[in-house]
């Protein structure tokens, strides 16, 4: 399989883009198999020559928003189960897919197997939102779980009540014990986890509280934030 990068972009527009992100773009954006995903063309244009990347690549830009990504979506996911196929989604300016129409695309690579990654973003909330895919039109950030019971698990129940996406937070030695816990509350929900976000051990799973509690991923000591799916 491929794999979907999210690139943040500054918000004031006469910012340079993030390093790392920079040099990943001028080394992939004339690649065969590359994708460049944007929101609106003429503003993207004006960026990415800002930026100093290949004039060549705008010619492959593929407009990417509200109005075309039911068209785009599935022909996307196609090309990315090439092994070769990687595809960079860039909206006007800030976050992809963060209350923007790139998480329609970061669930179907979900549901697809498809890797999906970012290049690096200081917020650990806003970026596991973008990375999981799920709807969040409305969400809450629930914070760290209380550590002692009978609180922690009379929390955990009456946040599990809420029908909002939900982003929770634990201490990383308590991973593990944690979905334990929302696996033998029996919730419905499907959780995302983002682990080591932004490292070479960054690791994004999703799936039910019993698929993560067991998965290998999970038994040891990782920094992770929670994304609980909406309450259908």
């Amino acid at each position: 399989m491929g794999r979907l990068v999210l690139v943040p972009t500054p918000i004031y527009e006469e910012l340079p883009l993030e390093p790392v992100a920079l040099n990943l773009l001028k080394e992939d954006a004339l690649k065969e198999d590359t994708i460049l995903l944007i929101e609106e063309h003429k503003v993207a244009r004006q960026r990415w020559l800002r930026w100093g990347l290949p004039r060549e690549a705008i010619e492959k830009f593929i407009v990417f928003n509200e109005h075309t990504q039911k068209d785009l979506a599935k022909e996307i996911i196609e090309k990315l189960k090439s092994p070769k196929g990687t595809a960079y989604l860039l909206s006007d300016c800030g976050l992809p897919a963060f209350c923007d129409p790139g998480q329609v695309l970061v669930d179907l690579c979900h549901r697809n197997k498809i890797k999906v990654s970012a290049t690096p973003f200081p917020n650990s909330i806003a970026l596991s939102l973008a990375l999981s895919g799920f709807k969040h039109d409305r969400f809450m950030f629930c914070g760290f779980v209380p550590q002692k019971n009978p609180d922690r698990t009379q929390w955990l129940k009456s946040e599990l009540k809420r029908s909002e996406t939900l982003i929770m937070m634990e201490t990383p030695y308590r991973l593990n014990k944690f979905l334990e816990e929302l696996s033998n509350l029996g919730t419905k929900r499907e959780l995302f986890l983002g682990m080591d976000l932004g490292s070479p051990e960054e690791c994004l799973l999703r799936g039910s509280a019993q698929e993560l509690h067991k998965h290998p991923e999970t038994q040891g000591k990782r920094e992770f934030v929670l994304v609980l799916s909406p309450l259908k």
